[in-house]
């Protein structure tokens, strides 16, 4: 019978840690798992072909508007940045579809190329093809930060599916404070997206926000996948080991 003064858990948090649970075993990030640090974050990242579909639109698209720029109009050719830059999504599409592997991460970066395009197309600015990244951010940092600040950090959600704990892992302190830090520093990653993108979007200057996303973007993804991987590891490690030791004890 369960204790009426103890509030049940919500639902909603198996829900959610499934999905991102899910997520995250399919993007190779499961601390069970004894692949290599190096090797999860290569996973994660796509390798070589997920890397090329997500930097090279928007690199193509920096590149072309400004060569094509203006400095007396103030503007680069949007159709051939824009165009070059979703075609190129399509052709990874296609690619993936042909050889029958998972599309989803070329599919996702096609719909989103797309969508930012008509937005900018329907503004005629170029700057204005970042803006769903911008929503994007927010969304993201605003859940991960909210997850955190009320007991249920997105990070701890994810691993306690991953890992069969469910959500065993807020009772204990230890792993209530690792995850909120660890959704603490990925809501900063999506927060410094903003503060330092969004100067340059005001001033119009599409060249250094496309430049900026392209830095921000993997190279400030792969080592928080890297050191996130690694806390939840070493805290379901320990779990591991302790489990180990008590059969043994009951053993002899």
């Amino acid at each position: 019978m369960s204790d009426p003064l103890t509030p049940p858990e919500p639902r909603a948090s198996e829900l959610i840690g499934q999905a991102l649970g899910s997520a995250a075993r399919r993007a190779g990030l499961d601390p069970a798992t004894d692949a290599s640090t190096g090797d999860v974050v290569w996973r994660a990242m796509g390798g070589w072909r997920g890397i090329v579909e997500s930097v090279l639109p928007g690199l193509v698209f920096v590149l072309v508007y400004t060569l094509t720029y203006d400095a007396r109009s103030g503007v680069g050719d949007l159709g051939w940045s824009l165009g070059l830059s979703v075609g190129i999504a399509a052709v990874f599409t296609i690619v993936r579809l042909l050889g029958r592997s998972a599309p989803t991460a070329a599919l996702g970066g096609l719909i989103a190329a797309a969508a930012a395009a008509g937005l900018a197309l329907l503004t005629g600015r170029g700057e204005d093809n970042f803006v769903l990244g911008f929503i994007t951010n927010g969304a993201y940092g605003t859940a991960f930060l909210v997850s955190a600040l009320i007991g249920w950090p997105l990070i701890g959600l994810a691993a306690g599916w991953l890992t069969g704990d469910a959500t065993g892992w807020r009772r204990d302190r230890r792993k209530r404070r690792v995850f909120f830090w660890l959704s603490i520093a990925w809501a900063g990653l999506f927060a410094a997206r903003l503060v330092v993108q969004l100067p340059f979007y005001f001033a119009g200057d599409v060249t250094a926000l496309g430049t900026l996303k392209i830095a921000m973007g993997l190279p400030l993804f792969a080592p928080l996948v890297a050191v996130t991987w690694l806390a939840c590891r070493a805290l379901y490690a320990r779990r591991a080991e302790v489990g180990t030791d008590s059969d043994q004890t009951a053993a002899e």
